[in-house]
């Protein structure tokens, strides 16, 4: 089955230069101006007292240099020499074959009584395994290639990583450009790795006597797809299967080329020029699918790797990458928010502010495409390579309060591109509007599964994202850009809501937050009732302000909701939830959400503040994921408690490693984003506030041991 390809997106400018004037990925120089504070932050200082240091490779997490389509994984090399990092892409997709004799059409679900009505769901068809495993591993996202370099030994052989001394790395955060050095039998090589920030481009210029001599070259490999594995961390791609695709390569002139790379029914090209090296590529002897660079007479190599859907016409030179992501990044770095935490005197300061500028670093490179992220970004698969929708306000939602408009507004879209197919699943089970899918692709295909069929609070989301870009844009156009999305949510939401005895409730069937309740019993969730009144009340207001009067089918269900379930003082999880603190603590300590990540306008206070400090108490923190904690602290700086706020921003089970990779516990694979947006969507409402904060900083302690300093960040909901 072939996997359908977004065009590619060019500026219309010419040349690269130009596009650094343009919307680019990673930023826009101009873009809106952001409302600024007295205090004028030195940006370049702030940023650059961050650059990753490195001097060995780490064999979990690269570190890397993108454009938010486009991501490059490097070892301590700079490029991926002894380690197969991933070169990942939000439009690089493969398909396996089907079953034999099926296709996707011949799914037939599960059927499951729904309010004594039967309701076919995307359930694994018990009489179609292999379909629904098909459905739900296709398509995935594919590593287009590895790029490394072929380092000799003096007496000829292949070194090893072992074999290297002297080596220090540093990501030089400012202009985006990854710097390595080091020393192989007495010879220095110095190399510098960059991304174009508007075309998906992978430039590297090394200088070492070794180029000469011939002890270095350039190569490009290109994996197999790992379709079947539902993760595939740190590295990405099949190696061994050698004769299951091709590539061909093309000479298009002196030291210019293109390799097509066709796994089935994917097909990609890869655009090639260089300087300093051989004529053309050499096919390496004993890997089909490797080809090598060099040649060279003189101590320089330089070389770019374009990567395409369908060829481009001209790809530039290595420094003209360079220089355009030295122009971009610091535009980027300029616009939007930042946050100064070094007038502080808590130890911790310097600790979280790094984890807030690599944040804002590595989703710029790998979540600021044309669609959703998935958990981890360009890093490496999980769940096939595949987005979460459930997940998305996550990714996103930060770069609202950051005031990073051009990286929201790229992947926003995909509401748009879905709705013709979420109405039509809502359609076929018999409601109104568009149900989101949870687990999907590109396509906005539902992948077959018990939770992805179920879920429900991904529903929202659309109409919290368009709430946001109003706030910052109150025109007609923002408006009339969100409207059927808003609406269609709406829609399915209020219809999705059953009359039982004169309230309205939600499910079941239904998968909480948690996703680990009885779904056929579960019912009247507590954040899912929250979150329904919270979208229902918003989208009532959108309909005010393009002057049409209320739906009265909203106020039916916004009125008859059912009350927040609360047992023995606090809020459960559902209601009648049997055990909840005692026998079994839920995933996801969801609660806090009602108040923090979500206003509260529907919470007693009192009862708010028993039940999160219940939480705080008795909860499996070992079991929680990265998103937890950022929720956790809009919570506690919400309720006033802003010295828990920071220490759960700081917590132990929260990490990130040197390079600001978020995590991901015994849960899911290094590294988890959602706990990055996360960070960043709490530390802006903690420093710029709320709706209704009184003070300057109210998530951050007063007692003189934090001195925030922040301009360009926009007030949370």
């Amino acid at each position: 089955m072939a996997v359908s390809r977004r065009t590619f997106v060019r500026t219309g400018m010419t040349g690269v230069a130009a596009a650094v004037t343009a919307g680019l990925r990673v930023g826009d120089a101009a873009a809106q101006p952001s409302p600024r504070r007295p205090g004028g932050i030195d940006r370049r200082a702030l940023v650059s007292r961050h650059d990753v240091v490195r001097t060995a490779s780490d064999p979990k997490t690269p570190l890397q240099v993108g454009n938010g389509q486009l991501a490059f994984g490097a070892d301590v090399t700079g490029l991926q020499t002894f380690l197969p990092f991933g070169t990942l892409s939000d439009w690089g997709w493969h398909s396996d074959a089907l079953p034999d004799g099926q296709t996707p059409s011949d799914f037939a679900g599960q059927v499951w009584d729904t309010h004594g009505r039967p309701v076919r769901y995307d359930i694994p068809d018990p009489e179609r395994p292999a379909l629904s495993e098909w459905l739900r591993a296709n398509p995935h996202r594919i590593n287009l290639a590895r790029i490394g370099l072929r380092l000799l030994r003096a007496d000829g052989t292949e070194a090893v990583e072992a074999d290297l001394s002297d080596c220090h790395q540093r990501l030089d955060l400012w202009t985006g450009t990854l710097h390595s050095r080091f020393t192989l039998d007495g010879s220095p090589v110095t190399v510098r790795t960059s991304c174009c920030p508007d075309l998906d481009a992978i430039a590297v210029r090394i200088d070492s006597p070794m180029v000469a001599d011939g002890r270095l070259a350039v190569f490009i490999d290109f994996p197999y797809a790992n379709g079947a594995e539902k993760f595939s961390a740190p590295f990405v791609g099949v190696w061994d299967r050698p004769d299951a695709h091709t590539t061909r390569l093309r000479t298009r002139g002196p030291r210019r080329a293109d390799i097509t790379h066709e796994l089935d029914d994917t097909r990609y090209d890869v655009g090639l020029v260089w300087r300093g090296g051989g004529r053309e590529p050499v096919r390496v002897a004993g890997h089909p699918h490797r080809y090598l660079l060099g040649g060279s007479t003189g101590t320089r190599l330089e070389a770019t790797f374009l990567f395409a859907p369908r060829q481009t016409p001209q790809v530039p030179h290595a420094a003209a990458v360079e220089a355009a992501g030295a122009r971009a990044w610091p535009a980027f770095w300029r616009s939007g928010g930042a946050l100064d935490l070094s007038g502080s005197t808590d130890p911790r300061w310097r600790e979280l502010e790094r984890r807030v500028v690599l944040s804002q670093y590595l989703l710029a490179v790998n979540e600021a495409g044309s669609t959703p992220p998935q958990e981890s970004g360009l890093v490496n698969n999980g769940w096939y390579g595949k987005f979460h929708m459930e997940m998305y306000w996550w990714h996103a939602a930060h770069y609202a309060l950051w005031n990073r408009w051009p990286q929201l507004d790229r992947g926003v879209g995909v509401y748009r591109s879905f709705l013709d197919s979420s109405r039509e699943r809502a359609r076929r089970q018999g409601y109104q509007g568009a149900r989101w899918p949870k687990m999907t692709d590109p396509g906005g295909r539902q992948s077959p599964g018990e939770i992805n069929a179920l879920l429900l609070w991904q529903q929202p989301h659309p109409i919290f994202l368009a709430e946001l870009d109003y706030r910052a844009h109150p025109t007609r156009a923002t408006l009339d850009k969100w409207r059927d999305v808003v609406f269609a949510t709406a829609d399915f939401m209020a219809s999705y809501a059953f009359e039982d005895a004169g309230r309205q409730v939600l499910g079941p069937p239904m998968h909480l937050v948690s996703e680990n309740s009885d779904p056929k019993v579960t019912v009247n969730g507590a954040f899912e009732l929250s979150y329904w009144r919270f979208g229902l009340r918003l989208a009532q207001r959108w309909r005010e302000r393009l002057g049409r009067p209320a739906d009265p089918g909203w106020a039916r269900v916004l009125d008859g909701l059912s009350p927040l379930p609360v047992q023995d003082g606090v809020y459960v999880v559902y209601e009648g939830v049997r055990g909840m603190w005692t026998e079994y603590i839920f995933d996801h300590p969801s609660l806090v959400g009602l108040y923090g990540w979500l206003p509260g306008h529907d919470v007693d206070l009192d009862i708010m503040r028993a039940t999160a400090h219940k939480v705080w108490q008795v909860w499996a923190w070992d079991a929680a994921w990265g998103w937890d904690f950022p929720m956790l602290a809009m919570n506690a700086a919400r309720m006033g408690e802003s010295d828990r706020a920071v220490d759960f921003l700081l917590h132990e089970k929260f990490g990130f490693d040197d390079a600001g990779m978020p995590l991901g516990g015994s849960r899911v694979a290094t590294p988890y984003f959602p706990g990055a947006g996360g960070l960043l969507y709490a530390v802006a409402l903690m420093a710029a506030g709320w709706d209704g904060a009184g003070k300057d900083a109210p998530g951050f302690p007063s007692d003189g041991r934090w001195r925030v300093r922040w301009e360009g960040l926009g007030r949370a909901l």
